[in-house]
């Protein structure tokens, strides 16, 4: 299969799992794959909250679920191609698609479209 369109059957797929998934079980993911720290920057809460979201005693706000939602499917995305640890990497450092700000601010400033496109081009590009 050509990269390109293996690209895109990976980016179905991720967005499939992203809206499949009930809101707890990607903010556990998440919170396993990143930390409460990572994961509190992108979402902007506390460990506190980040923990009741991901344990389904709390429902976050539309606003954070979509966030939430949106991190999940770009990870996918990338452990489509990488190692956990790798994707874990790509979302701290800077990134120059993005300004040379890092995937997890950008995500933190409403900027998902932008970070979808820079995980795109990275998985396009390996």
């Amino acid at each position: 299969m050509a990269g390109g369109s293996e690209s895109r059957i990976d980016a179905d797929a991720a967005h499939a799992r992203s809206v499949g998934l009930d809101v707890a079980a990607v903010a556990s993911a998440l919170q396993g794959a990143f930390g409460q720290a990572l994961l509190g920057v992108i979402v902007g809460k506390d460990a506190r909250t980040i923990a009741r979201w991901a344990s389904g005693t709390v429902r976050p706000p539309y606003a954070s679920e979509q966030v939430l939602r949106d991190t999940f499917q770009v990870l996918e995305l990338l452990m489509s191609v990488e190692s956990p640890e790798v994707a874990r990497a790509w979302f701290m450092g800077m990134n120059p698609q993005l300004d040379d700000v890092s995937p997890a601010e950008a995500l933190s400033d409403e900027r998902s479209k932008d970070v979808m496109a820079a995980a795109r081009a990275y998985v396009s590009g390996r």
